[in-house]
This record gives C-alpha cells, structure tokens and sequence, in this order.
C-alpha cells in the first residue's frame, strides 16, 4: 500500500483527534516496519493501516468501519487538493467515479507503478443507478465507501449508498449500488 495512504490517515489523526492521538496509536502499534516513520512515496504492507485503526477505535471507542469510511472522506478531499488535474471538469458523481478504473488509475499507475490498486468496475444503470464493483486483495471496501461520499459530497449531490458485500463479510469484494435522488 502506497505511503501516501499512511501520511493521509495520520495527518487525518492529527486534525480530528489530536497531534498527541497520532503518537498514542503509533506507539500502540507493535508491528510498524518504519515506527510511524512513513513517507508518501514509500510502500508498506496494509496490515500496519489496519493495526493504527485498530488502536485508534479502541481509543476513540470508534467503529473500526466508521474511522475507514471517515479516512476515505478526508483522503477524497486531500487527493481534489493534491491532484486538481482530475476534477477540474464538472462530470458530476456517476461521471466521476466511471473514469476510476481507466483513467484516474492508468494515471496513478505512472506517478507510482508498483502500486497495487483495487478494481473498480461500474455499470450505468440509468441517469439515476450507477452499480460499481469494488475488488481488492485488501479488506478496504468501507475506504472505497469513503471515497465515493467524499466524491458526492464533492460534486454536492444527494446519492443513496446501498452496500453488498459478496466476499462473506471479508470487505474485499462489494458491489456499491448508487440512486440518485
């Protein structure tokens, strides 16, 4: 998993919790290849994301797939401000998120080609249904979720998230059905 998850998900520690947050789960986490060191362009092994929001609910007393979904609305709005390239066209939600898998991943695989990204398949029911499939090695389908609110929130509409998870709970493969309002 690409760095830049880490440094984001700390940082979003820093702001919503605290400074002194960040340094408790860090050092509540054992098994931290760099100790909490983490650069944007490094990569590391997803089970550390999952030990530092492991210890962050058990501080905050926090659903561990509430904090995923938060992270993947914070980390939404910190990639429309690290890369603006990829919204400065109003294509709305269901626009958006049908570039993912061939366009905004084809780019993210040249700024970083050893990354492992998730699939995300997306079938346009109607101007009002888009489906989306979501598959990874990584149990992170509440992150996807995140992001596909952050992406609503973004482009200000008002969308229903209806979630399915097909890998038995292992929130490795989902199939996210969108209705518009």
């Amino acid at each position: 998993m690409k760095g830049i998850v880490f440094t984001e998900f700390l940082e979003m520690v820093e702001d919503k919790f605290s400074p002194e947050m960040a340094d408790k789960i860090i050092d509540a986490s054992k098994s931290l290849s760099t100790d909490g060191a983490y650069t944007a362009v490094g990569t590391y092994h997803h089970s550390e994301l999952i030990e530092l929001v492991s210890h962050l609910s058990e501080e905050t007393e926090i659903d561990l797939a509430l904090l995923v979904k938060t992270f993947g609305i914070y980390l939404f709005g910190r990639f429309v401000a690290l890369y603006p390239g990829f919204f400065e066209d109003n294509k709305g939600t269901f626009g958006f998120l049908q570039l993912i898998e061939n366009h905004v991943h084809v780019e993210v695989k040249k700024l970083y080609p050893d990354a492992e990204l998730p699939t995300f398949d997306t079938n346009l029911v109607n101007d009002h249904h888009l489906e989306m499939i979501y598959q990874s090695k990584r149990p992170f389908a509440p992150l996807a979720e995140g992001l596909i609110q952050g992406c609503m929130d973004y482009y200000n509409e008002k969308i229903d998230i209806q979630t399915e998870d097909l890998s038995g709970g292992e929130n490795k493969h989902v199939k996210f059905s969108l209705i518009k309002h």
